[in-house]
């Protein structure tokens, strides 16, 4: 973090200050700003947050032990550290980061950029982040940190020197992602596209679209939106940057695109496409696998050169990208025996683009094998949703199809009804059901994809049979 008078944080964050040893109001803090004692480093300032399981402030002695020299209280706790005491320590986490980034934006040359989106948030940062970290300092959210206590994180992050903030902004409920950007007011908004993921929180498709378009609501006036010409409802949100007096810069495969894909080929060591951009054609040679992924780096190059970054660079720079993020599309095992494990995370967008990639890397010699569980948060279309991923693997082919969990097992019995009553898919309760007979059931020339929501746990079980198979 920048460094701050005590004074002025408490009055930032409408706090008391309680002052410790020799502190002053005029001492200056400038640590790293966490949650979680773990991660404190000397000089750190240590936010005491209540949680659903544990509290915060049962562990400020443990983040002075670490070298906090600040903590941000809901109430004084008896800990000889300078203290200041808020009303909430969410909101004050967000305050913080508001007058930060604001600090810093005034004094220099700070560009924003926020990604949204049903899918791909995760890995369309990591892109454009590998991409803007060639140009000068670059703060980025760490693995999906996206939420109301994780994107001021990254924010507080930015430093004096910092020329690109790449906020990722995700949302459970309508009005999240407004209150999120509105703290940093990006130059630029990401939108990547408007599908099923979280549509049990959000009710329904459409209330999926309004949250998301929160993102471009929030645009600094004058900012650029980057947005899905082939997701209508992404596509829909034109006349919101019109709104903000901005423009609009296309991503996708349609013809009005900006930054455009085709001839997109996925084999076992990656991923090809022939890319336009701004009416210049390259080719494109992405490492990562999965043909969704070019959207995701198309978006990326889209915001990228929309901040001055020249297209062959944007191309160079993401043509180094071996893994987009643990746990998406990670290769694992070996040549024999290979495991994607695609676990983090999963929608029925998301679900469908990793048994097509699975169909894609597959030799007619191979034999593909999908290890499939729950997919979350989809409320009242959980069970058809899960029906059709059902459907789609025996369509697919696939020739062996592992569902594991309870809540999956509605996946199964689709696809046992589809026509996979022959043995070609197999249910288990347990991760560690399906580790066993997988151990004893893959061979040479299998090609495994691994993927589910992050809570039904299977990412773990994709490192495990990694392990077995290395």
């Amino acid at each position: 973090m920048i460094s701050l008078a005590l004074t002025h944080i408490a009055d930032v964050l409408r706090g008391d200050l309680l002052l410790a040893g020799t502190d002053t109001p005029a001492t200056r803090v400038d640590g790293v700003v966490d949650t979680d004692s773990r991660l404190m480093a000397p000089g750190g300032i240590f936010v005491a947050k209540r949680g659903e399981e544990t509290d915060g402030h049962l562990y400020v002695a443990a983040a002075v032990e670490k070298g906090a020299v600040l903590a941000i209280v809901e109430h004084p706790v008896d800990v000889p550290v300078t203290q200041i005491v808020v009303a909430d320590a969410v909101d004050a986490l967000a305050d913080l980061a508001r007058d930060v980034v604001a600090r810093v934006r005034a004094r220099g040359s700070l560009r924003v950029v926020g990604i949204t989106g049903s899918n791909g948030k995760t890995t369309t940062k990591n892109l454009l982040a590998r991409i803007l970290e060639g140009e000068g300092e670059t703060v980025a959210a760490r693995a999906s940190f996206n939420n109301e206590v994780g994107a001021p994180l990254t924010m507080l992050r930015v430093t004096e020197t910092t020329r690109f903030l790449v906020s990722e902004f995700g949302a459970s409920s309508p009005g999240e992602i407004a209150r999120l950007a509105g703290l940093v007011e990006p130059d630029v908004s990401v939108v990547l596209m408007v599908g099923m993921a979280h549509a049990g929180g959000f009710g329904d498709v459409e209330t999926t679209q309004k949250a998301k378009s929160e993102l471009v609501h929030a645009l600094r006036r004058g900012g650029i939106a980057i947005l899905n010409v082939d997701d209508p409802r992404v596509a829909a949100m034109a006349p919101v940057a019109a709104e903000r007096e901005g423009s609009v810069r296309w991503f996708g495969q349609g013809d009005r695109a900006d930054v455009r894909a085709s001839r997109i080929e996925v084999d076992p060591a990656g991923t090809s496409s022939a890319l336009t951009v701004d009416g210049v054609d390259l080719p494109l040679r992405l490492r990562v696998l999965g043909a969704h992924h070019v959207m995701n780096a198309l978006a990326a190059i889209a915001a990228a050169t929309a901040l001055g970054v020249a297209a062959a660079d944007c191309v160079a720079r993401l043509e180094t990208v071996e893994l987009a993020e643990r746990w998406r599309m990670q290769p694992l095992g070996n040549d024999r025996v290979r495991i994607i494990n695609d676990a983090y995370n999963a929608s029925p967008d998301s679900m469908a683009a990793a048994l097509r990639t699975l169909a894609q890397i597959t030799a007619p010699e191979e034999r593909m094998v999908a290890v499939l569980g729950a997919m979350s948060e989809l409320g009242e279309y959980a069970g058809e949703e899960h029906d059709r991923i059902g459907l789609l693997a025996v369509r697919l082919g696939i020739q062996r199809i592992v569902v594991v969990g309870a809540d999956a097992r509605r996946l199964f019995l689709a696809a046992v009804g589809e026509g996979s009553w022959d043995g070609e898919a197999v249910f288990f309760l347990t991760a560690d059901e399906a580790h066993d007979y997988l151990l004893g059931e893959l061979r040479d020339g299998d090609r495994v994809i691994v993927k589910s929501s992050n809570s039904a746990g299977l990412r773990h079980l994709g490192d495990r049979l990694g392990e077995s198979f290395a």
